[in-house]
């Protein structure tokens, strides 16, 4: 079974383990709350998988605080500082996301990112990035009234991009992507190149698709 142009007119993708490894810079600033703590800095690879969770993870591994803490929010925003410092300087786009997007640009399929990621840091991101100076639509975190796993974020950027939600696919490496893309009546295609939140088998999401690379969807669209 296989996706077709005829059937899709637009493509979503979520920004943060999807088209971007923002993994290097977020494991830096969660980090600096260890270190100025007296802590040892953590692996990379005690956080990547929760990534995709934003500050609620970032802090949980760093200082095993959560969100019912009293101290969460202080420390929330401690970690936004320190992301704000080093935001951009170490992430790049996951191997074939460039080819993708310039084949999508080039069937003139439109293309956007909704993300769960606040305006305060994806726009200077988004913005400092090339590759997504051809997205017609971005919908962050504080966009709309809800984020994902609302569907309201994906409508929107459906509508931004004049195309019926039906006739979208929406790709994401988290289950409130794929839940949101199901709400929203989207095909979904699941990115188990991605963080994942730490679980091992992506199956009981039930996406549409599941991709271990961003150059399949070339195949899923019958674009090579």
């Amino acid at each position: 079974m296989r996706l077709r142009l005829n059937n899709v007119k637009a493509m979503l993708f979520d920004l943060d383990g999807t088209l971007l490894d923002s993994a290097p810079d977020l494991s830096f600033a969660a980090n600096q709350l260890r270190i100025r703590r007296g802590k040892e800095a953590l692996p990379m690879s005690a956080y990547r998988p929760f990534v995709g969770t934003g500050a609620r993870g970032m802090v949980r591994i760093a200082l095993s605080i959560t969100p019912e803490d009293e101290s969460f929010e202080d420390l929330k925003e401690e970690f936004f500082q320190a992301y704000e410092a080093c935001m951009g300087q170490n992430s790049q786009l996951f191997d074939g996301v460039d080819v993708l997007l310039t084949k999508l640009v080039t069937q003139n399929i439109p293309w956007g990112i909704v993300t769960n990621k606040a305006e305060r840091f994806t726009l200077p991101i988004v913005n400092a990035v090339t590759q997504f100076s051809s997205a017609g639509a971005l919908v962050c975190g504080d966009t709309t009234m809800h984020s994902k796993p609302h569907p309201l974020p994906l409508q929107e950027a459906a509508k931004r991009l004049g195309v019926p939600t039906q006739q979208c696919v929406y790709v994401g490496d988290d289950e409130r992507d794929i839940q949101a893309a199901r709400a929203a009546g989207m095909q979904s295609v699941a990115a188990a190149y991605g963080y994942l939140g730490g679980v091992e088998t992506l199956t009981a999401w039930q996406p549409d698709f599941i991709i271990n690379s961003p150059t399949e969807i070339s195949g899923l669209l019958d674009l090579d």
